[in-house]
């Protein structure tokens, strides 16, 4: 539980955690108002244990030190919830049950299943979860999850030893970087229904650090999924699809461009070959990369990995 300007909200979000969950981890990220003292005066649950961190390192960089905190007491389910009271802490058997049945490696909440819970999320971040969950797709592979900002997680020990920790974003790209890691795993992730829940709760995540920071950081992701998926790990169908259909493509934008240049100099007109040439390919090669993206939709992980771990 990363705690930061919580202090207020903290103890009511500790009251109302079952009693299946074994161990509490409260990380103190550099909090200005003492919420890891405040926790340590005021809670006498023998179940928690307070994490202090000197300097902040953000969500993300929190949640790592309780998923270490977690693996070395030897934890078999690892649940992220956030201390400010937006995530309800009675939902947290629903997001661990396809985990424990098997079904799932990873669960996260997803606010988008019911329209009648959105009736709470303010309309930027409806329509800004929107567009990061489309371009989340596209960076992750997992074609049928939304609400990848969601920070309501859970995750099996077994597939978290796999994933690179340390190179995770520290900050607010820690989620959707989370599912492109476990996208590189094949790790099955399964969204679990949730209301969207907000109070008189400031969020320190800013439109202009999204728009400044986000795209180079999907953009990275896209195309290092795309090299592992289709090139490093597996060459397959959509392999195919997608090298064809870029070189057609590039063959008749440069086919076409360079007549175009020719026609401009001369004044002469192109002739219905020449654009011929320079319009099939571009088609095709449109054609094969929808095929292409068909094909990565349906090349979703479905299938739990942590039970063939030893």
């Amino acid at each position: 539980m990363p705690c930061f300007k919580t202090r207020d909200k903290v103890l009511g979000v500790l009251a109302r955690i079952p009693a299946e969950v074994e161990r509490i981890y409260v990380i103190d990220d550099a909090c200005p108002q003492h919420t890891g003292d405040h926790v340590s005066a005021s809670s006498s649950d023998p179940r928690i244990t307070v994490i202090t961190h000197a300097q902040n390192r953000g969500v993300g960089g929190a949640t790592v030190s309780g998923f270490h905190a977690a693996l070395a007491d030897s934890m078999d389910v690892i649940v992220k919830l956030d201390s400010d009271g937006q995530m309800n802490p009675e939902l947290l058997r629903h997001v661990v049950r396809p985990i424990i049945e098997g079904r799932a490696d990873y669960t996260k909440g997803n606010r988008f299943f019911r329209l009648d819970s959105l009736r709470g999320m303010p309309p930027m971040r409806l329509l800004g979860n929107a567009v990061l969950s489309f371009v989340n797709k596209l960076s992750s592979g997992y074609w049928d999850v939304m609400d990848p900002t969601n920070g309501y997680v859970a995750i099996h020990a077994k597939v978290l030893r796999l994933v690179p920790l340390d190179k995770l974003a520290p900050r607010y790209f820690f989620e959707s970087d989370m599912l492109f890691r476990l996208g590189t795993l094949r790790a099955a992730v399964v969204d679990v229904p949730m209301d969207a829940i907000y109070g008189d709760e400031v969020s320190s995540l800013r439109i202009s650090r999204v728009l400044l920071d986000f795209p180079l950081r999907y953009l990275s992701r896209i195309a290092k999924r795309t090299f592992y998926t289709y090139f490093l790990r597996d060459f397959n169908a959509g392999t195919v699809q997608l090298c064809a259909g870029l070189m057609l493509m590039l063959f008749g934008a440069a086919w076409g461009l360079k007549h175009w240049l020719i026609s401009i100099n001369t004044g002469m007109v192109a002739s219905t070959g020449t654009v011929m040439i320079a319009a099939l390919p571009i088609l095709l090669g449109g054609h094969l990369l929808i095929s292409a993206l068909n094909f990565d939709i349906a090349n979703i992980p479905r299938r739990a990995l942590h039970p063939m771990l030893d």
